[in-house]
């Protein structure tokens, strides 16, 4: 059987361990990020997402052959999507080689035919990539153009090589952002994760992204319970029945199960009976103490532990309580996972999460389908309480982050200026983001539906100052902007406390 050679500018199928096939185009890697060792691999750029990584050749096929076949087994609305961005790239292509071939410029013609550069001058021939029907290409022959080449007849007789990628320890690789320069964007990645191995001592910090992945999931064969149908609850419980999984609920307020019900969902009547009927609980509610009654209360998440069983922390709060619940789960015979989320209520809904795991690592392994289902990237950050802490610090941030914003656009009105201007100069500079944007862009218009609670913002800032506290750093900038979160909820308690006094006298007057 003959060899195809991929080279740079190559469109495949890329299949990364577990995760589906998906379409990419191979690309010169950044100088300063290092081909693995003992692997023939290119480094491959994912359509319809914003990740890169080093690909084992043996999980590469060519696009145009396979391209049929891809689609008729992946049906997410993500997948269709990159299969269209590909299209618009070919489109584009193609348009530029017929603009260039009018022009009869026999230098740029020699040139279209020379052979692109190969990865590595010892990649051995990728002979499982070939198409029986196609053509040896040997020296006398010409060599044609990406274009022709990809749009070669189907391929036939291809395996996908299933060995996960985490069983081969030679293997490494990063799914990495791109920019417009990433040769810098990349490099700081690969030494942050290597600083913080450094520093906190932890070797299994890992991101796991998977923005490419949640449109074609296969989901675990675990049953999955899930405890707290709040804001972020909802949503995540929402994906997780999207994607196939087996799910079973549990909420303080019954009636907001009935939505799940209809969607297939099964029915818990204690957090207890349905850790005993799951594999893996997921838990998701507002605050320590209920996180804490929801284990080990009555009928709470402990009576229903039995060796082997999963539980999953995704509520933000306090190391001290990840501590507390990671020892009565592992004294049952459990297996204990943090897992808090970085992300809107909008986000959760469109499967959009950052998740932020610590703990048992098999267990985070056993949830991948979870996670890709419920988040677009997971990262594990070692032993239990490290995803707490660095939920807070982000919180904390974040907190402080949108205080100043809205102190800004009242400063603004205040001062005769135009909040619609100042919010379209702010985001024209460098603070510009999509949460800025929307979120100044929803106080603008009067819609005030919240993304996240103002109690559960403030609660967030006063478990980060006291974390800082206790490791003896200072943090003025997130009491100031608790001290400000404070007097707004206590007058919002205050005004509704009013209202009902107001309507009680009424319907008694």
């Amino acid at each position: 059987m003959a060899a195809v050679h991929l080279r740079i500018g190559d469109l495949v199928w890329g299949k990364l361990g577990r995760y589906p096939p998906w379409p990419g185009k191979i690309v010169s890697p950044p100088k300063d990020l290092k081909k693995p060792r003992g692997k023939k691999c290119h480094f491959v750029k994912f359509f319809g997402t914003e990740d890169h990584a080093w690909i084992k050749v043996e999980q590469l096929k060519p696009y145009h052959p396979h391209k049929e076949e891809m689609i008729k087994i992946n049906k997410g609305k993500r997948f269709q999507q990159a299969v269209d961005a590909v299209e618009d790239y070919l489109k584009k292509a193609k348009g530029k080689e017929q603009n260039s071939d009018g022009k009869g410029d026999s230098k740029g013609k020699k040139a279209s035919n020379k052979p692109l550069k190969i990865l590595e001058e010892d990649d051995e021939d990728l002979s499982a990539l070939k198409d029986p029907s196609e053509k040896d290409l040997t020296d006398s022959d010409p060599e044609p153009s990406a274009l022709e080449r990809l749009g070669a007849g189907p391929g036939s007789g291809f395996k996908w090589e299933s060995s996960p990628v985490k069983d081969d320890p030679h293997f490494h690789h990063f799914l990495l952002s791109q920019s417009e320069k990433p040769a810098s964007s990349m490099e700081p990645i690969s030494k942050r994760l290597k600083i913080i191995e450094e520093v906190t001592g932890s070797t299994s910090i890992q991101a796991a992204d998977s923005t490419a992945i949640n449109g074609s999931i296969t989901p675990t064969d675990k049953r999955i319970g899930f405890l707290g149908l709040g804001l972020m609850g909802s949503g995540i419980v929402s994906n997780l029945l999207k994607m196939g999984h087996v799910v079973t609920v549990w909420n303080r307020t019954a009636e907001k199960c009935d939505l799940f019900i209809q969607e297939g969902a099964r029915l818990g009547r204690t957090p207890a009976e349905v850790a005993s009927m799951c594999d893996i609980t997921f838990s998701c509610v507002s605050d320590p103490k209920a996180a804490r009654d929801l284990v080990l209360g009555p009928s709470g998440v402990l009576q229903g532990i039995r060796p082997g069983k999963c539980y999953i922390e995704m509520s933000t709060v306090d190391p001290e309580t990840i501590t507390e619940l990671s020892q009565v789960i592992t004294s049952r015979g459990g297996r204990f996972l943090e897992a808090p989320v970085a992300g809107s209520q909008q986000l959760s809904n469109d499967g959009m999460l950052v998740i932020l795991a610590a703990g048992d690592r098999t267990v985070y392994e056993d949830c991948s389908s979870c996670f890709q289902a419920m988040g677009k990237t997971s990262f594990f950050l070692g032993e239990a309480g490290n995803a707490a802490r660095m939920m807070l610090i982000l919180n904390m941030v974040q907190g402080s982050f949108m205080a100043t914003i809205a102190e800004g656009l009242t400063l603004a009105q205040a001062t005769g200026q135009s909040q619609q201007t100042f919010l379209d100069i702010l985001c024209q500079g460098q603070m510009a983001s999509t949460f800025v944007d929307q979120k100044c862009q929803n106080i603008l218009q009067g819609n005030f539906k919240p993304d996240y609670y103002l109690k559960h913002i403030q609660k967030d800032l006063r478990l980060a100052i006291s974390m800082g506290d206790m490791a003896n750093h200072p943090t003025p900038m997130a009491a100031a902007a608790n001290e400000v979160l404070l007097s707004l909820s206590i007058r919002m308690t205050l005004k509704s406390e009013f209202k009902s006094l107001l309507l009680f006298k009424t319907l008694n007057s």
